[in-house]
């Protein structure tokens, strides 16, 4: 039942021309625009470029943010258009059905860090110590983060302009406080014991270890292991949201 439900799910994204651009494309868009941003740039020999820190950090925070968006108004669609509510009074389980959306997107999130993570090296070469495959690993989890808050938020919200809503509160404090404009250890007590719990910190951190190291870490594989174990978290607190609304 879980993959028929991934299965229908990708059937639907397979007409929605929109939400496939948005997923696939306009991370790489938005990539040239940040390598574009220090593209003149005058550094002296041996400093690396700005893009290779700023850029490295966008593959995790661009997959985060479209997935979060995509997820949060399709599941909303399908709540308010009655879909979620008539499947529930199938024999179909809840977890079937939330973790069926939750694979569905999930595939479509490799794909589009696969796409980015292949232009951000091939196209604008990008310059780090790690692997590109960790590289693709941590933007994955993360756009499954994305995914299961998606998930998550669109439980609470009854238009389309209200799911788009959850994104100051769920995404941006966490875009501002996860160490890419200022490190987590220069902010205040307040700030920095926030940006701590915060999941968007985590990947981050796995990042700048990749960045940093030519063998992965252990720190980055426990960065990594926190933010998957969230993802499990989010998704099962979730399947409390989907629920018969009429008997």
């Amino acid at each position: 039942m879980m993959l028929a439900t991934t299965r229908r799910v990708l059937e639907q994204l397979r007409h929605d021309r929109r939400s496939i651009a948005l997923i696939l494309v306009v991370p790489a868009l938005l990539l040239a625009a940040v390598y574009y941003l220090y593209e003149n740039e005058t550094l002296p020999p041996g400093v690396p470029r700005t893009f290779d820190r700023v850029g490295l950090m966008m593959l995790a925070i661009f997959p985060f943010v479209v997935m979060f968006l995509v997820t949060s108004i399709t599941m909303l669609r399908e709540r308010t258009s009655g879909t979620s509510e008539r499947l529930l009074t199938t024999p179909i389980h809840k977890a079937d059905l939330l973790f069926g959306y939750a694979l569905a997107f999930s595939i479509m999130a490799a794909l589009q860090s696969l796409v980015a993570t292949a232009v951000a090296y091939w196209i604008f070469n990008l310059d780090i110590k790690g692997a590109p495959g960790y590289v693709v690993l941590i933007a994955v989890i993360n756009a499954v983060l994305g995914v299961a808050l998606g998930l998550l938020c669109s439980a609470f919200a009854r238009t389309e302009f209200q799911a788009v809503q959850f994104m100051p509160v769920v995404v941006v404090p966490q875009i501002l406080l996860c160490g890419l404009f200022v490190d987590t250890k220069h902010m205040n007590g307040v700030l920095e014991s926030i940006s701590n719990v915060l999941p968007l910190t985590f990947s981050v951190d796995a990042l700048k270890e990749i960045a940093n190291n030519a063998e992965a870490t252990q720190a980055m594989w426990q960065d990594a292991g926190i933010i998957a174990a969230i993802v499990v978290g989010v998704l099962v607190l979730a399947s409390f949201t989907l629920r018969r609304r009429t008997s």
